[in-house]
């Protein structure tokens, strides 16, 4: 027997007829006088005794109904305490990602998990590289995207992605198109390390890793870099090589948010840009931005934190085959 079935059998009595019920329950007699021999038959008894007056329990009617009535109580407390218990994971999770990351990756992870996991509060720390590792260190954050860093105390950090470096800027005499050297794959242009290094450089500080990706490169190949400005600001860096007063190096994650126009200019006519700029893969050798992906060891077995570790991977996976993002992926 099933519930809807005892809720029927308890109207009708309830009501004291058939009609009344059915139409208290919005059911047709019909179907409502099918559902009461279906339960005597079940029960291999007869429940009601139907007269011109309406319809009176039998003794197992009666008896089913106190049953009924202590059952459906039951299954109503019943369902009130599994809907009042915790559904998925919950909990607050911190994460850090370096500023050029985060574009990328905050809003989707941040939507889908508000959709799928409402019980989880997602904040995010966004910040140039080296202040993401320090949040880490600090304890402030409790997941983060690291860059070009293998290991931290205290840290389960596992290879996530790496992506080439480009170097970008304005070409505002012409000069520096002859430089660059078709894609075999079609792609963004190509120049060798050696010529970027002597483009007039817009650069941050040694502290930082970028920096010192190209400093350790061109050491090794007894390079000297042209650097005219000089600043730990990434929004400085971006304004004065947008302006013209240089060209920076700038990994494969900062293209996403380009001008559409640069990106298509600079695959279509990859010698004679109209707007004067500048995107080419550093080549000769290829220079390399690694990201690894940081958990907090005392936090690693926490359910809210993994479900948000696996969203951030599968995000960045997804944009990783999409194209969208041009790196490729580390993870096994």
């Amino acid at each position: 027997m099933d519930l809807r079935a005892l809720r029927y059998f308890i109207a009708v009595l309830e009501a004291g007829s058939l009609s009344r019920a059915a139409h208290s329950l919005y059911v047709a007699q019909p179907a409502l006088t099918a559902q009461i021999k279906k339960l005597e038959g079940e029960l291999g008894a007869q429940l009601l005794e139907r007269s011109h007056a309406g319809v009176t329990p039998t003794p197992a009617g009666a008896q089913l109904y106190e049953d009924a009535r202590r059952l459906l109580s039951d299954a109503d407390a019943m369902r009130e305490r599994i809907q009042r218990l915790p559904q998925g994971p919950e909990g607050s999770v911190t994460i850090a990602l370096p500023f050029l990351l985060t574009s990328l990756l905050a809003g989707p992870v941040i939507a889908s998990l508000r959709n799928s996991h409402p019980r989880i509060r997602i904040f995010v720390l966004d910040d140039l590289s080296l202040m993401v590792q320090k949040a880490m260190l600090d304890r402030r954050a409790d997941l983060a995207i690291l860059v070009d860093t293998t290991s931290l105390h205290d840290m389960q950090v596992q290879p996530m992605a790496e992506e080439s470096i480009y170097i970008c800027g304005q070409d505002v005499d012409g000069s520096v198109a002859p430089l660059l050297r078709p894609a075999p794959d079609g792609g963004l242009p190509h120049m060798d390390f050696a010529h970027a290094c002597q483009l007039p450089l817009v650069l941050q500080s040694r502290r930082f890793s970028i920096r010192q990706t190209v400093e350790a490169a061109a050491d090794a190949r007894n390079l000297r870099l042209n650097i005219v400005h000089e600043h730990d600001s990434a929004r400085v860096i971006r304004s004065l090589y947008h302006c013209g007063a240089g060209f920076t190096f700038t990994p494969a994650c900062s293209l996403s948010d380009a001008p559409a126009w640069l990106r298509e200019e600079a695959k279509a006519a990859p010698t004679a840009i109209q707007h004067g700029w500048i995107v080419a893969q550093v080549t000769a050798p290829e220079l390399l931005r690694r990201y690894f992906l940081a958990v907090q060891a005392n936090r690693s077995s926490d359910p809210a934190l993994q479900v948000v570790q696996q969203a951030l991977m599968a995000q960045a996976r997804q944009l990783i085959t999409a194209g969208i993002w041009q790196a490729r992926w580390q993870q096994a």
